[in-house]
């Protein structure tokens, strides 16, 4: 797993050229997207990289849905400019380009398509990568994993044995502007990451139990205020800080059937990942309410929900009642009825081949899949309460 150094504050994309000359880097490529750089977001770092003599090349052609082209075009790029690092200015479709091109740099001889593997192998580690992100909420500024369309339009799942994050630069002068509609689906999707993280069925260490409270603590406290106060600067740093617990909680803890139901029906119905996240968190989590008990009351207690001499499922189902809360101040509208019956079996395969990946606290069977599924199609949340 990546063992990167931290960095945050607003405007800390400023220290980007200290941060490369103490690696002893003397050329690097600069990745974003064509919206981010068309807003000038690079500039800084460009600026900052001068300062220290550091020749930077700038790739800015990556889509929403990453491809094969774009990574072998990325990879021509940093090979031309022999660069020593790769810096992922950008969202999740940034951060998942510059992981498979600083992957595809150090097997440079091999064609890309060759690489979009369920385990990719990178021996001796990866080119160095400095990732700052733009949202708050995917995580994808620490993740091992990497999504990229194959030459058959499809998505595949990669995880980069190897991948070398040396730096992540929380700078929350990138959200300050997010859209409201941004800030609520990335800030529910990180937080079903640190939920679905602490649930999970796998030992973890304190320090990782810790990151994902953490995650969903400062989510329902800085997610809700601003809403009201959307240029908060504390607060934005809050949930960058977040999403990066988040990001932890999916390398070392795994996901659940949150993701694999919200995966399975975004594909299917074209749902942005947030609102589908949205829609399939609280039945899933009231479903897995018993098995999960004793976790929901100490997160409970821990966010401030519960006393802890309250009984368990009395502050379990606190728990549930704080999230439905946060999820109707988000103000999501959304409905499941998209979801159509005819397609509940092809979709219970879907969610049930998914699954596989992560490490849920209960086994679903495909009658409870489609169960779940019949729940979310029956979702409205504009009216949860």
């Amino acid at each position: 797993m990546p063992q990167a150094i931290i960095t945050e504050g607003l405007g800390a994309r400023n220290l980007i050229g200290k941060i490369c000359q103490k690696a002893g880097y003397k050329s690097v490529l600069l990745v974003t997207d064509k919206t981010i750089h068309s807003l000038g977001y690079h500039t800084v770092i460009i600026d900052s990289l001068k300062k220290e003599d550091i020749s930077c090349s700038v790739f800015s052609d990556i889509a929403s849905e990453p491809n094969i082209a774009i990574i072998e075009a990325g990879r021509t790029a940093a090979l031309e400019c022999k660069a020593q690092c790769i810096i992922a200015l950008g969202g999740g479709s940034v951060m998942d380009s510059c992981k498979m091109i600083a992957a595809a740099v150090r097997l440079k001889n091999r064609p890309v398509g060759s690489l979009l593997l369920k385990f990719l192998i990178v021996p001796g580690k990866t080119l160095p990568l400095i990732t700052i992100p733009s949202t708050a909420g995917t995580g994808a500024e620490i993740t091992v994993g990497a999504v990229i369309t194959n030459r058959r339009g499809t998505k595949n799942a990669s995880v980069i044995v190897g991948l070398n994050i040396t730096h992540v630069v929380l700078d929350s002068e990138l959200t300050l502007n997010a859209p409201r509609s941004v800030t609520t689906s990335c800030g529910i999707d990180a937080l079903s990451h640190g939920i679905e993280g602490y649930i999970a069925d796998v030992k973890s260490d304190e320090d990782d139990m810790m990151k994902s409270r953490e995650n969903i603590r400062l989510i329902f406290e800085n997610l809700p205020h601003l809403l009201e106060y959307p240029d908060d600067e504390i607060s934005r740093l809050s949930m960058c800080r977040a999403a990066l617990y988040g990001g932890n909680a999916i390398n070392k803890q795994l996901a659940g059937y949150v993701h694999a139901f919200a995966h399975s029906i975004g594909a299917k119905y074209h749902i942005s990942h947030g609102n589908a996240i949205a829609l399939c968190l609280l039945p899933i989590m009231k479903f897995q309410r018993n098995k999960c008990l004793e976790r929901f009351a100490e997160l409970a207690v821990y966010c401030g929900f519960a006393n802890e001499t309250d009984g368990i499922g009395f502050a379990a189902d606190k728990f549930l009642q704080a999230l439905t809360r946060l999820i109707v101040t988000c103000e999501f509208t959304i409905k499941g009825d998209f979801i159509s019956p005819n397609d509940f079996n092809s979709l219970v395969n879907l969610i049930a081949k998914d699954s596989i990946n992560y490490s849920s606290p209960v086994v679903l069977k495909n009658k409870e899949i489609k169960q779940l599924l019949k729940e979310i199609s029956q979702t409205d949340l504009s009216h949860l309460i």
